[in-house]
């Protein structure tokens, strides 16, 4: 229903703001500004969005959690589909997102609601249990060989084919 609601309630919206600030400041002067705006809202995304890719992989490499940079990730991968619609309502809710105090926001009372059933991290699909790692036992990720060291000295008699200073 609350869908609905929204999907009701935006164009409507977005109408009357077109209406009002056309009235206002004349057609084209409110085309200009949709424009602009488009414009603006994909430089900013394209930043934001490389920040928050920056973000992201930083969490993989130190093994946290990634959820806040995939949060925020996702807010402005929606922001700029709401930039890239024209209107006015939808670029304020675009450009809010943009904003890392409101995406944390967002973040933090979505945090508040969502139950996090299951979270892993560094193991397979297939394995279900948890890993305990057993020092006398040999483990499915260690390799046990042997090796040598093989060095090919120059030996002065071949010929130098030019390709290469010797």
């Amino acid at each position: 229903m609350w869908l609905f609601l929204a999907f009701l309630a935006v164009p409507l919206i977005e109408i009357a703001l077109f209406i009002q600030v056309g009235g206002a400041i004349g057609l084209w002067p409110t085309l200009g500004i949709v424009v602009l705006t488009a414009i603006l809202g994909t430089f900013l995304v394209k930043t934001q969005g490389a920040l928050a890719m920056n973000n992201l992989r930083g969490s993989f490499s130190r093994l946290e959690d990634p959820s806040e940079p995939l949060a925020h990730g996702a807010m402005i991968l929606v922001s700029g589909a709401l930039l890239l619609t024209p209107g006015f309502f939808t670029d304020g809710v675009g450009f809010a997102l943009l904003m890392p105090p409101v995406r944390s926001a967002v973040f933090g009372y979505l945090r508040k609601r969502v139950k996090v059933q299951r979270f892993d991290m560094g193991q397979g699909p297939a394995s279900h249990a948890p890993r305990t790692h057993h020092p006398n036992t040999p483990s499915d990720d260690i390799l046990e060989g042997e090796y040598t060291e093989v060095s090919d000295p120059k030996k002065p008699t071949h010929s130098n084919s030019g390709w290469t200073k010797h």
